[in-house]
């Protein structure tokens, strides 16, 4: 593995019109109602959390991707084409699970021609390895917490929103990392140190 890269983990999830419920504060003795319309339109989210390996300093970089329906692979070499250019000819290793999508034969054969990428495979069945999922989480018990949209774009300004937030947090993506159990050397960004 390049050991002057990014390491960058991706992961994709889904999200619908139908409201994620969450529990919620209201006045004794006044249920809260969240009404909705029973719609079933779904968007997918493509979230890449990217570490360098020797520089804990350039931060964590955060890339996000949000299209109607679901990935497959054409739309997911799409997103590396995307991140290709968020990274400008840095190297990358890229990690990702087991979706059939991440390891097709037209992936496989996209990947072999990128000379910047290096792709490695999570364990199967291992989900709290990425953290990834842990930005989902994020999102998903704020800004889509309770959401009953109209529309997707609804459900992609609140999920931008979240990216935001997160974003401007340096801590954040450090702490999905922190979580997994993963390191990355040196293990700790400055504003990290366990000595501090």
């Amino acid at each position: 593995m390049n050991t002057r890269a990014w390491i960058v983990f991706l992961d994709e999830s889904g999200v619908s019109l139908l409201p994620q419920i969450r529990r919620t504060y209201a006045p004794r003795g006044r249920t809260p109602l969240l009404r909705h319309r029973l719609n079933w339109k779904r968007a997918s989210m493509a979230g890449v959390l990217g570490y360098h390996s020797t520089d804990p300093e350039r931060g964590a970089r955060l890339c996000f991707h949000l299209k109607p329906g679901s990935y497959d692979t054409t739309a997911l070499i799409e997103v590396l084409e995307q991140m290709k250019a968020f990274y400008r000819g840095e190297q990358v290793v890229l990690v990702w699970d087991g979706l059939s999508a991440h390891w097709s034969r037209a992936m496989r054969a996209w990947v072999a021609e990128q000379d910047w990428l290096t792709l490695e495979r999570l364990p199967a069945y291992a989900p709290e390895l990425n953290p990834v999922e842990l930005l989902w989480s994020s999102l998903k018990k704020r800004e889509l917490a309770n959401l009953a949209g109209d529309h997707l774009a609804d459900v992609a300004d609140a999920a931008e929103q979240g990216i935001h937030r997160i974003n401007h947090n340096p801590q954040l993506p450090w702490s999905f990392l922190a979580h997994t159990g993963l390191t990355i050397h040196p293990a700790h960004p400055p504003n990290l140190r366990k000595d501090q």
